[in-house]
């Protein structure tokens, strides 16, 4: 399997990069971009992307050549003062712009960023690496990290009904400021009120706690850097617990990838990021081997990784491939792939709407464009209504106070079904921008909420990966046309192989078992059609190991074709069941089901 593994990344390399006439070598230390120093590494940065594009311009680096930008091993620091400013609209995030970047590589064709082990580190409030508007681009070999995260580390000291006495971890910078407990750093002051509690032994997520509330009014310093919060009271929390504290901020990604055609990273680190590790949007075709959201080894001090998603592809195409991936300690998904509906707002003829972007951290972006193959869905049942049609032309309305996109004037080519409208309540399906997904021989771990969520009606085969007390739903499938909007129903879906390791150890959205088929569908009772599949093992999960302390393995709802068979359930005792589905197997309108061969090995 892995030579066969090889193979497509080097026929994937092959056909991405073309067939150069040469390479071009440029060393970053030609400007000063040195490692080791402490010296901010951001306007140097700046000078040579403009000079490398000057070049381009110019001629002296031809359209077949290939650009390799050859960093030194060792620690680059970056600042938001000298860095480039960019207006990114990023999808899932918050919507705050300028966006300081610390390599902003813009319009590059063929370009390889050769770290060698470097160490980017970034300073403040930062989008350390943004990749736009490019083609053939490989990133490998290096980390991201910042010096002082906006999650605070701390760890319990006493807990009682008096409430909590904790220690701050080393690095963090804090103070006590309107009797609240406050961090800050380079740019920014957060007070956080929610946390994530970590077995300081065995780095999981502290089972049975899920989120946790950590008010801190009335706050005391009772010795250097440990205090006493009298409202802060959970008696689940006990001395030596970690609690990662945060807020529910993301300004920033960590990696940032938007209208790329081939891009391949290769061996990248993200080690923290007030955001997603990394987040695509409107790309073709992404390679990630080697990839990793992670801490920086067993002994690492911090518990935490990144505040969101490690990855995130929204409104992608082609084929996105995560292959020999860690993903940890982050504070959502190891992967989340899907489209963004855009809500009917107006009917204005046969064949045109005004539609929208919904939520207040998906717009601003391109959505489609013209010949993009689309489909209508009906909000309250989650049924497809109408044909489906074609983009004939698509504008933005622009909004005198926001600069992005949120709302389309969209025409198609076919006149639409008379039931369409506002009133109703309908979304938009961009069907062109959805890819093919391959996840295979990842281990995901100690994570907060879910391990993989998929939302493509294209193939997505998940294999020989290792689900490692993920806290909640180990894979989702999903589907939403009334809160995020992320599209959309899945037709070919295979599980296999993988290794299933106590998850649900707590309680998040949508974890109703192992693996949680989970669309959110408001009015199931009036809904005549299916929601995911269409065909006969539509969902194929087979010859997966579950080793679990709980009852619940598989949850479905509103399937039209699904396989569970050849599975092997392997019961323990590590913690004290707790769930409240006590079903190995649990449907809600589902259709051509198959449960076959099924092993549950007592404890």
């Amino acid at each position: 399997m892995r030579h066969l593994l090889k193979s497509f990344l080097f026929l994937f390399l092959s056909l991405g990069m073309g067939n150069y006439l040469s390479a071009k070598v440029f060393s970053v230390a030609d400007w000063n971009i040195v490692p080791n120093t402490e010296r901010d590494m951001s306007g140097s940065m700046q000078r040579m992307l403009y000079d490398l594009q000057k070049m381009v311009e110019r001629g002296e680096i031809g359209s077949k050549e290939q650009i390799v930008l050859r960093f030194e091993s060792g620690v680059y620091d970056f600042h938001p003062v000298h860095s480039a400013k960019k207006q990114y609209y990023i999808s899932n995030h918050d919507q705050v712009n300028p966006k300081s970047v610390a390599i902003a590589l813009e319009g590059f064709h063929n370009l390889v960023l050769e770290g060698n082990g470097a160490q980017f580190v970034c300073h403040g409030r930062m989008l350390p690496l943004s990749l736009v508007r490019s083609q053939n681009c490989v990133l490998k070999d290096f980390s991201i990290d910042f010096a002082n995260p906006q999650i605070a580390q701390v760890e319990i000291v006493e807990s009682t009904p008096e409430g909590i006495v904790f220690k701050v971890a080393p690095w963090v910078k804090c103070r006590i400021a309107d009797n609240c407990f406050e961090t800050y750093g380079e740019g920014w002051a957060l007070r956080q009120q929610s946390g994530i509690a970590f077995d300081k032994k065995t780095r999981h997520i502290l089972y049975n706690t899920a989120d946790l509330y950590c008010p801190t009014e009335g706050i005391k310093e009772v010795a250097p850097r440990t205090y006493h919060a009298p409202n802060w009271k959970d008696q689940r929390l006990t001395i030596g617990n970690i609690v990662a504290m945060r807020t529910w901020e993301r300004p920033n990604p960590g990696i940032f990838l938007y209208h790329n055609v081939n891009t391949t990273l290769k061996n990248v680190k993200v080690h923290y990021a007030e955001g997603m590790g990394l987040l695509a949007q409107i790309c073709e075709n992404i390679t990630m081997d080697g990839f990793a959201v992670c801490l920086k080894g067993a002994d690492d001090p911090r518990y935490f990784t990144t505040q969101a998603d490690a990855t995130h592809f929204s409104g992608c195409k082609g084929k996105i491939v995560s292959i020999n991936g860690l993903y940890e300690g982050m504070m959502d998904d190891a992967i989340n792939v899907h489209g963004t509906y855009l809500k009917v707002i107006r009917r204005v003829d046969d064949k045109t709407l005004i539609a929208r972007y919904m939520h207040g951290q998906s717009w601003g972006f391109d959505w489609g464009f013209v010949g993009d193959e689309v489909q209508f869905i009906r909000s309250a049942t989650m049924e497809l209504v109408g044909e489906k049609n074609k983009i004939a032309s698509i504008r933005p309305i622009y909004q005198p106070t926001a600069h992005g996109e949120r709302d389309f004037q969209i025409s198609f080519s076919k006149k639409l079904d008379p039931a369409i409208s506002e009133s109703q309540g309908f979304g938009i399906e961009n069907l062109t921008w959805s890819p093919e997904v391959y996840f295979a021989h990842n281990t995901i771990r100690n994570n907060r909420a879910r391990g993989a969520l998929f939302s493509t009606p294209r193939p997505t085969v998940v294999e020989y990966n290792f689900f490692d007390h993920t806290s909640g739903t180990a894979i989702l499938l999903c589907g939403d046309c009334n809160g995020w909007y992320e599209t959309g129903a899945c037709r070919d879906v295979t599980i296999r192989h993988n290794h299933f390791l106590n998850a649900l150890t707590s309680m998040y959205q949508f974890t109703n078992a192992v693996i949680s088929i989970y669309p959110e569908i408001p009015n199931l009772k009036d809904q005549v059609a299916y929601f995911h599949g269409g065909k006969k093992h539509a969902i194929l999960i087979e010859n997966n190991l579950f080793d679990t302390f709980d009852n619940p393995i598989l949850y479905a709802k509103s399937v039209d074709g699904i396989t569970f068979r050849k599975n092997i359930i392997r019961q323990n005792k590590e913690f004290e069941p707790f769930h409240w589905n006590k079903k190995p197997v649990l449907f809600e309108r589902v259709i051509n089901s198959q449960i076959e061969n099924l092993n549950i090995i007592a404890p």
